[in-house]
């Protein structure tokens, strides 16, 4: 190595997996064994995708710049031999995507440092590269809830005859997992034909697609499992189970240049019958307590009496965000006690008016009639005498009245007695009889 016996790049507690918006530091140590004359140092921090059409080909047809940071630890000057050290600190960004390494492209972040000599002498560099992890929470992922089911049916023909069909129903235990979980696989196979199927399987199967002017698909069965076979005329249901291995997660976020789906692949390789089903892989698992709480939120229940406003006071409190104690409810009010009502002594002004045969005096609607009692029910003393055809007065409808059973007319409300009846055997009425019409007359 010349004059430089030493040139690295070390991370601050050793540390090789970052998270978005992290800082990330360390030291750049250099060791000569003799003065080396430099025009600076550098230290540079990027992260980076490139895509290329070749497998493995480090030259990429496509990039795509997520951050490109420098900073300079030494000026021109000369470094004298011995050992020397330069820290350095970068932040790196919030929107950079997580780190992934496929057959057609890459995301790379590196730490880089640059030891720039004078003309005509050669430069040094080294290299050192980290990780990048951005956690996804599966229980964020929209449609993420309940399992994931498929069903297709296929014509089963056998020396280019058609036999039958055969239906393939599958589903499996949830929509999303995290390395480490298990995937619950069932399968119900009806075979509506005459021949016996082949094996059924189920694999968990990983697509990358590469974005350049002709996208490139890159398909990987990453587990498989094996089933038997259905014979003529059966109906056979199959469970198993896959082990999520270490896999990158399914989105990468910030990247628009390579694009990870997952899915169960079950399938029958006789007939040729093959469904899919979905998934995603994670960071973070399913917590199935969020689960029931995003359903409970979903159908909130209706407002019970309780809760709406009983008054408009509390209607407008409620629209203000105040709350506003119960009213107690009020009280009913005492029913007044019945009080009979006296006649007048004065004769009717007009004869009591003649109905037709059979007809019946219209009796005006009083919620208190019940409560009337006819004046004759008093004409026990001699000389007194109320007409039998006097009709019962109304219910008050004069504002302002206070009485039981106010007068029809408005102008001069009825007098209620007060106490108990008058007492008519002390009136000064005569108590013989009167004389006769002729000599009354003749006086």
């Amino acid at each position: 190595m010349g004059k430089l016996q030493e040139f690295s790049i070390s991370f601050d507690k050793n540390k090789v997996v970052y998270s978005p918006g992290e800082s990330i530091s360390g030291t750049v140590t250099l060791k000569v064994n003799q003065a080396l004359q430099c025009k600076a140092i550098k230290v540079n921090c990027n992260g980076f995708c490139g895509i290329t059409t070749k497998v493995n080909d480090p030259t990429w047809t496509t990039e795509e710049q997520y951050f490109n940071s420098s900073v300079s630890v030494a000026d021109k000057g000369t470094l004298k031999a011995g050992a020397h050290t330069f820290p350095f600190k970068f932040l790196i960004p919030a929107t950079a995507p997580t780190s992934f390494e496929g057959n057609y492209g890459k995301i790379i972040y590196r730490v880089r440092a640059f030891i720039e000599t004078p003309r005509f002498a050669k430069d040094y560099d080294a290299e050192k590269s980290f990780f990048l992890l951005s956690l996804l929470n599966l229980n964020e992922v929209p449609d993420i809830w309940g399992v994931r089911s498929s069903a297709i049916t296929q014509q089963f023909s056998y020396m280019l005859m058609k036999t039958g069909t055969v239906v393939l129903k599958a589903q499996t235990d949830m929509r999303g997992y995290t390395p480490g979980q298990v995937i619950q696989v069932s399968a119900k196979i009806h075979n509506q034909s005459g021949k016996t199927t082949g094996k059924m399987a189920a694999s968990l199967m990983q697509r990358v697609t590469y974005e350049t002017k002709k996208p490139t698909h890159d398909l990987r069965t990453i587990a498989e499992v094996e089933g038997g076979v259905v014979k003529a005329n059966k109906e056979v249901e199959w469970n198993d189970q896959i082990i999520v291995p270490p896999l990158p997660q399914s989105f990468l976020g910030g990247c628009e240049l390579i694009k990870i789906e997952y899915y169960v692949k079950v399938s029958l390789n006789f007939p040729d019958v093959t469904l899919t089903l979905p998934i995603h892989i994670g960071n973070v698992s399913l917590d199935k307590r969020l689960q029931t709480a995003n359903k409970a939120a979903a159908s909130p229940a209706p407002p019970s009496a309780a809760d709406a406003p009983a008054t408009p006071d509390a209607a407008a409190a409620t629209a203000a965000g105040t709350t506003i104690p119960p009213r107690p409810a009020p009280k009913p009010a005492a029913r007044p006690t019945p009080r009979l009502r006296a006649s007048s002594h004065n004769s009717p002004s007009a004869p009591p008016a003649d109905y037709p045969d059979g007809a019946e005096p219209m009796m005006q609607d009083n919620r208190r009639q019940s409560q009337l009692v006819s004046p004759n029910a008093f004409s026990y003393a001699p000389g007194l005498f109320f007409g039998q055809n006097q009709q019962p007065p109304a219910a008050a409808s004069t504002p302002g009245v206070t009485g039981l059973y106010p007068s029809l007319s408005t102008s001069s409300p009825m007098i209620v007695p007060q106490g108990p009846p008058p007492n008519y055997n002390t009136s000064s009425y005569p108590q013989e009889a009167p004389p006769p019409y002729d000599e009354s007359c003749d006086t």
